[in-house]
């Protein structure tokens, strides 16, 4: 098909982890996470350690977020870090 501007990736966790390499930079464009009551996802750029750049806190309802513009930016991959979610999905570029 023709008329992308951008190629999305999709990348999926159910616990902590590097969704996307550390040296890599990408921009969060969606997404979606399974609730649980007290759920709380937090990204990070620069692995575990690194800075967090978005948290997100949510009940049982879930999350299902379309990130407006260009997306929330990672100069150094994307770490996730998750409390009482079971599963975490991104779009990025």
């Amino acid at each position: 098909m023709s008329g992308y501007t951008s190629d999305q990736l999709v990348a999926h966790a159910t616990a902590d982890a590097q969704m996307v390499p550390l040296g890599q930079r990408a921009r969060i464009t969606g997404i979606q996470a399974e609730g649980a009551t007290s759920s709380t996802i937090a990204f990070k750029s620069g692995g575990v350690g690194g800075t967090v750049v978005a948290t997100f806190k949510f009940g049982d309802e879930g999350i299902d977020f379309y990130v407006p513009g260009s997306g929330i930016l990672f100069d150094d991959g994307v770490y996730l870090d998750l409390t009482a979610t079971p599963g975490v999905t991104i779009t990025f570029t």
